[in-house]
């Protein structure tokens, strides 16, 4: 039976607060991951939320600056600088500490270093380690929101973190992380970091300006470098692993997902490339199991072993060992 103009306006008045509210909420979470409003629902939309993704499509917008603030020699420096740092932050730290404890660390260091990855404006270490925990439990099945194989490239690559159900850090994963209150608030409010570097970028590009201007920068260029260009190329070549890793590459091992090694991704992601090792044996520091699969992130950890910084790394067994030379 047809509604009644007034039945039909009662539920148009009644639609409109309720998408207002969902709109206005993810605003909110642009600064505030755990503002109230959400349902349970939300924790299987696949949707994409296009008001939270607006921030991320402006970032790959601002790259354009580049157009109109120029490049400097110092500009490009800080940019590759930051990429390194914070490539190595990710690798080391968000995947191979956070997600998978393959080494120990002191409390101070852990923060610091979840402070570097949580700059990548990749969300906080632990949405990051519950996701990533996740995945390996579940890879290329149809819980696994970045496979390939399930939800074709694009939205394997970029697009399955811009949904609902990929929103909430589900704390149940990472039961040996939630107890730190430094991380939580990371994890909570994590555009407070990129935003402070954003800053501090158009500062010191500003302050270069002023001392050296012979370097040829400024706050503007700094901050379109050294923040927005640095940042998405090493989002993109972060993803790399979610989407080329299970598609492109060798299968040393038969493993139930359609992880790969691949030499190329090896060195833009400092050893994430040898993908097919990891999930074979993900308990390892080291994910390039021969001596001549570069790994960068294990020198570096390895380096900061020696330093006395980190310790326990846990090695590659004897058993996998076997099976590699094989």
């Amino acid at each position: 039976m047809p509604l009644s103009q007034s039945e039909l306006s009662s539920a148009s008045s009644g639609a409109r607060p309720a998408a207002g509210a969902r709109w206005l909420r993810s605003i909110v979470r642009w600064f505030d991951t755990q503002a109230e409003g959400g349902d349970a629902a939300e924790t299987r939309d696949d949707r994409i939320d296009w008001t939270r993704a607006v921030p991320f499509v402006l970032m790959h917008v601002a790259c354009l600056g580049v157009l109109w603030v120029g490049v400097s020699p110092v500009a490009l420096a800080v940019a590759a600088l930051l990429y390194a740092v914070r490539m190595f932050a990710l690798t080391g730290f968000y995947h191979r500490y956070f997600s998978h404890r393959t080494f120990r660390t002191s409390r101070a260091a852990q923060f610091v270093f979840a402070v570097l990855g949580a700059s990548c404006a990749q969300r906080g270490p632990l949405w990051w380690a519950a996701h990533h925990r996740h995945h390996h439990r579940h890879a290329d099945t149809g819980q696994d929101l970045h496979s390939p194989r399930q939800v074709g490239f694009l939205r394997s690559h970029m697009g399955w973190f811009l949904t609902r159900r990929a929103f909430r850090t589900d704390l149940a994963r990472v039961p040996d992380l939630r107890g730190y209150a430094e991380l939580r608030w990371l994890d909570r409010y994590d555009a407070a970091v990129p935003a402070a570097l954003g800053v501090a970028l158009y500062a010191l590009g500003a302050l270069l300006e002023s001392l050296a201007p012979s370097l040829g920068t400024d706050g503007p260029q700094m901050l379109v470098w050294g923040f927005f260009v640095s940042t998405i190329v090493l989002f993109h070549a972060t993803v790399t692993i979610n989407s080329l890793a299970h598609r492109y590459g060798r299968r040393r091992f038969d493993t139930r997902d359609d992880s790969r090694n691949n030499l190329w991704l090896a060195l833009i992601t400092f050893g994430e490339g040898w993908h097919n090792n990891h999930h074979f044996y993900p308990g390892s520091a080291r994910q390039g199991f021969r001596a001549r699969e570069i790994d960068i992130t294990f020198y570096g950890l390895r380096l900061l072993a020696a330093l006395g910084l980190v310790w326990d790394l846990k090695p590659v067994p004897a058993w996998v060992l076997d099976r590699v030379e094989r």
